[in-house]
């Protein structure tokens, strides 16, 4: 290959005179070149002329091609410590002018949207889309809720040191390969071989129109899905702990859904973005069975992680019920959870400023809202929708007629037949959504919880999922 092979290729992949060009390359993709990287950056000057422009980022060790353009006679680095730029060409000053006084690194005011703006084109010589910095800048355009910030100290072009935060900074892993098939179905990517290398070329305008399209549909476009990939595993928990920011009530997982043990726990609330759990069990044993000292351990490494205890719950009424005030007040707790019935326990938990509410087990709506009702207010409802389809209730029917509206406190998503078989919520005789649709149309502050009160089948990831499925056809 020489300067002019490439030059050649260029000019058949749609590179004029005039057009400005963001290149992303691999000088050995293209095989042996005569006169090195040299060749490479002249062949491009020599398509776009004396009214282009181009562009590569310096941002790292990103090949001997940008190394060599940023030290060229003329060469324009831009401003910021973060996704720094260098180019050569009439526009070089206007792109990358001011590029340390934007809000972020990628986004608006940046090179990466100006070139977008006015008309340029992104060039991936030899690479993929995983090397296409600018699909950052749909990511910080987006404001997308799993990204960071950077913080850099740098001196700014006046002479001053500066620290600066950059906001909506990407983090590690992304799937942008997998957005080359829909580039290439939407018709906005030309490619040519050119030598040994695969070359993509494509309108910045064109490509963040289409990335933005897919973001505003799925904050999620551009993680992939493998569930061992624990950076988009976490990134995807940040998308559906921005979600629950947005919605009135506060979602929680119970500790047996989450995990026998304490890290366990921890682990897979964090992997679903879920930051409450319902104390019921720690290594299969009831929590309202355990030692103060143990279950106080216990819920201080679950703060120390930032998970929040929604509850204790208590499947049975307490034998001992000045017991069960002496262990929540050991282990920091604020709520307790009682069936339906623990009159006494209840009492006794209120005089000791503990919230209390009572969840259906083996009762019908009418018994569960009567027993809530003679508390004048003092305690709530924890609606159980799977016990009430075991009870042979009509959860829907029983929800309005019993006014559940005004009297709950929490409504756990679980879901069951008839005969008391556990399924995912909405998938068996608790009309989970229609209770769920209620209560969120009333602005709902009281608690969801995955697995609370009852047996939910599967993995918390599964629970979440599908209670984010429910929410999407709401």
């Amino acid at each position: 290959m020489n300067k002019q092979d490439i030059a050649s290729g260029l000019r058949g992949l749609g590179l004029a005179g005039g057009d400005k060009v963001l290149l992303h390359s691999s000088l050995s993709s293209l095989g042996k070149v005569e006169g090195g990287p040299d060749a490479v950056i002249d062949a491009f000057l020599e398509v776009l002329g004396r009214e282009g422009t181009l562009l590569v980022p310096v941002f790292g060790a990103l090949g001997v091609i940008t190394e060599t353009l940023k030290k060229r006679p003329g060469a324009v680095i831009s401003s910021a410590p973060a996704g720094t730029l260098a180019a050569l060409g009439r526009d070089a000053e206007v792109l990358l002018r001011d590029h340390w006084r934007a809000e972020t690194a990628h986004g608006k005011d940046t090179p990466f949207t100006r070139l977008a703006d006015m008309g340029g084109y992104v060039c991936l010589l030899g690479v993929d889309q995983d090397r296409n910095t600018s699909l950052h800048s749909a990511e910080a355009l987006l404001q997308l809720p799993y990204l960071g910030n950077e913080t850099c100290t740098f001196t700014s072009p006046d002479g001053r040191n500066v620290t600066k935060t950059y906001r909506y900074y990407p983090g590690p892993h992304r799937n942008f390969i997998g957005l080359d098939r829909v580039f290439r179905e939407a018709g906005i990517m030309k490619t040519r071989r050119i030598g040994s290398a695969q070359v993509r070329l494509m309108k910045s305008a064109d490509m963040l129109r289409i990335a933005l399209e897919l973001g505003k549909k799925d904050p999620a476009f551009a993680l992939c899905g493998n569930p061992a990939c624990e950076d988009c595993v976490r990134q995807r928990a940040a998308i559906f702990s921005d979600r629950l920011k947005h919605e009135s009530f506060r979602l929680a997982a119970s500790s047996r859904l989450a995990g026998r043990y304490v890290p366990e726990m921890i682990e897979n609330l964090h992997a679903a973005g879920i930051g409450y759990v319902e104390l019921d069990h720690i290594q299969g044993r009831p929590c309202a069975l355990t030692e103060p000292a143990k279950l106080a351990s216990a819920v201080k490494e679950l703060t120390a992680e930032g998970i929040g205890i929604s509850a204790l719950s208590c499947y049975a009424s307490p034998d001992a019920p000045e017991k069960l005030v002496e262990l929540v007040k050991t282990a920091g707790i604020e709520r307790v959870i009682l069936p339906v019935g623990a009159r006494e326990a209840a009492e006794l938990l209120l005089e000791s400023g503990i919230a209390a509410d009572l969840r259906n087990i083996n009762h019908t709506a009418r018994t569960a809202a009567r027993a809530v009702n003679d508390f004048n207010g003092r305690v709530r409802a924890c609606l159980n929708p799977a016990n009430l389809a075991a009870a042979g209730d009509r959860p829907f029917r029983s929800f309005r007629q019993e006014r559940f509206a005004r009297i709950t406190g929490q409504l756990d998503l679980c879901d069951a037949l008839w005969d008391g078989s556990a399924r995912p919520p909405a998938q068996g005789n608790g009309e989970v959504k229609e209770l769920v649709s209620i209560l969120r149309c009333r602005n709902f502050d009281g608690w969801f919880c995955l697995g609370g009160g009852s047996v939910c089948p599967g993995t918390l990831a599964r629970a979440a999922a599908d209670f984010a499925e429910l929410l999407d056809n709401m």
